[in-house]
């Protein structure tokens, strides 16, 4: 049995991130266990492929410090790597009273980032996006796109280079922890670690139960539903478009996003998917569904909000609803402008009296890391979550 310093299980940007930032601190071996056949499968080869800024963060939260500093770790490695990015900045509009009192609020809290971003009046608004309707505006500067998946194959091939062991169609299976460290149990056999780093993302809590850790949350996976613009539908749209969020919940709401290989995306809404790796409405896992029907925070929020998933799968299902709340922000967008685009599932941390968990959570217990919340801005921030967990790794092998 192959026996390594870290194992981190999970090759999304999170994973493959902390295996690249232990190996350049001279921490291993270090080999990553990956289920897929290649890196990036999941949540990081399936978002919008937005550079978050950081202006909607509580300040001082995991999220704030981790995506201000991993947005600007994530730029140096683009530019260094000769990856393709864009700084095209973003607006977030406001489309009623209700709403701007919301959005000054989020603007208030990007500066305290340190975010860059300024106040538009409607006349302004359309300056930027001409099609666009609103009340007013944030144009936020430090927001743009990139390609995820790139980005996290290489920082694999950077890894790789500096030591890291990638090893795909690695599925973990279990855990056994002792005094000595952790066997990693895997469906190609056994692995030994002194310390594994669990970034399994859809499956993070039942990994750390794996370990014998009580996380205090379930997964409970929401599939967003995407469309693209057809060509003629392109130039509605110059740089990102954003609602204003409802505060009720952690999805930032429908968007037009322009992606940086062309195109323009919109989405994604936020239904309950019936399984953690259920991107097409048909498919459905039994056990995953049992996981959360079980759980007494799913049963709490399908109580509090039941109204909200019925909408939500509404416009799932009827192409014209959801080309309502499209029209919110850009009133000329018609039904025959959506053409089908790849969904994804976010991984959301739910807590037993019903409530989302709002920030990264990272769990520690003796030779385990259990990332166990860590939903968008995870891909803008996880050169810098990467750093974050091989400072807690060294700090554990230090004690």
């Amino acid at each position: 049995m192959d026996r390594f310093e870290v194992a981190v299980i999970g090759g999304g940007i999170v994973g493959i991130s902390t295996a690249w930032q232990l190996v350049r601190r001279g921490i291993g071996p270090v080999v990553v266990l990956e289920k897929e056949d290649e890196l990036a499968t999941h949540q990081t080869g399936r978002n919008s492929g937005v550079i978050h800024s950081g202006v909607y963060y509580k300040p001082g939260s995991l999220k704030a410090t981790n995506c201000v500093a991993g947005r600007k770790a994530l730029i140096a490695f683009c530019e260094e790597e000769d990856l393709p990015f864009d700084m095209c900045g973003k607006v977030i509009v406001a489309t009623s009273e209700e709403e701007e009192a919301q959005l000054k609020r989020i603007f208030e809290r990007g500066k305290t980032n340190g975010v860059r971003c300024s106040w538009l009046s409607a006349e302004e608004l359309r300056e930027y996006e001409p099609h666009v309707r609103g009340r007013c505006a944030v144009h936020v500067e430090d927001a743009g796109i990139a390609d995820y998946g790139a980005v996290a194959r290489r920082v694999g091939e950077r890894a790789i280079e500096l030591g890291a062991e990638v090893r795909t169609g690695h599925a973990v299976t279990g855990l056994r922890v002792d005094a000595a460290g952790v066997t990693i149990e895997t469906q190609k056999g056994e692995v030994s670690a002194d310390l594994v780093v669990n970034c399994g993302g859809l499956h993070s809590d039942r990994i750390a139960r794996m370990g014998g850790v009580r996380p205090g949350l379930r997964i409970v996976p929401f599939r967003g539903h995407y469309h693209k613009l057809a060509p003629e539908a392109e130039h509605l749209c110059k740089t990102l478009i954003y609602p204003v969020p409802n505060p009720a919940y952690p999805f930032l709401g429908v968007h037009f996003t322009r992606m940086v290989r062309g195109g323009v995306e919109c989405g994604p809404n936020a239904l309950l998917a019936f399984a953690r790796e259920g991107y097409r409405i048909p498919q459905v896992s039994i056990g995953d569904m049992a996981d959360y029907l079980g759980y007494s925070g799913f049963r709490q929020i399908m109580k509090d909000h039941w109204k909200q998933g019925i909408h939500e799968f509404a416009c799932a299902v009827s192409r014209r609803r959801y080309v309502r709340e499209l029209q919110k922000l850009i009133p000329e967008v018609r039904k025959e402008h959506l053409l089908p685009a790849p969904s994804g599932i976010r991984a959301q941390a739910v807590l037993p009296d019903g409530s989302m968990a709002d920030d990264f959570l990272i769990i520690e217990r003796p030779h385990q890391i259990h990332v166990c919340n860590a939903p968008s801005p995870a891909a803008t921030a996880g050169l810098q979550i990467g750093l974050t967990i091989s400072e807690r790794v060294a700090k554990a092998k230090a004690a």
